[in-house]
């Protein structure tokens, strides 16, 4: 499988080689304050199943809530964020912004994140689960998102 991404002006454009290992839609204050919006939703994919197919983004290091830096990788004309790689996933996964890929119907939420602080106006839908902050992964992923994520840590462990 096979899907395209981009962003608005068409400067930059990529390729994910495969379904995503999860979806976040993150509900966090400091998510809504970089998009401007009540929310963002991420496709978690390893960095390896990404391909940049024209143009260069520039990365913007952002401080997060754990006073970490993420890492955006933004178009230098448009400034449209295409993903991010954060800290605590480390650079082997990035977090592609769904609404820049070209199918991103195919790709709703599998979990809604950090509810706590979501605008009281939001009505999230019955079907992925709800947290009110973070979640273990072991709870909510599927096997076979688990095996790719554990085979790409034992690479890197192997690497080092």
């Amino acid at each position: 499988m096979t899907y395209h991404g981009h962003c608005t002006c068409g400067e930059i454009a990529y390729q994910m080689d495969d379904r995503p290992l999860f979806v976040h839609c993150c509900h966090c204050r400091w998510c809504q304050r970089e998009t401007g919006s009540a929310f963002i939703l991420n496709a978690l994919i390893e960095a390896t199943r990404v391909r940049l197919t024209r143009g260069t983004p520039e990365t913007v290091a952002l401080p997060t809530f754990s006073g970490q830096v993420q890492r955006v990788s933004r178009c230098p004309t448009c400034q449209v964020a295409l993903w991010s790689v954060y800290p605590g996933a480390g650079p082997a996964f990035m977090f592609l912004r769904v609404s820049t890929l070209e199918q991103a119907d195919d790709f709703p939420p599998d979990i809604h994140i950090f509810t706590a602080t979501k605008q009281p106006w939001v009505i999230l839908p019955e079907g992925p689960p709800v947290v009110a902050e973070y979640y273990d992964r072991a709870d909510h992923w599927p096997g076979e998102s688990l095996a790719r994520r554990q085979a790409v840590l034992e690479a890197e462990q192997d690497r080092t």
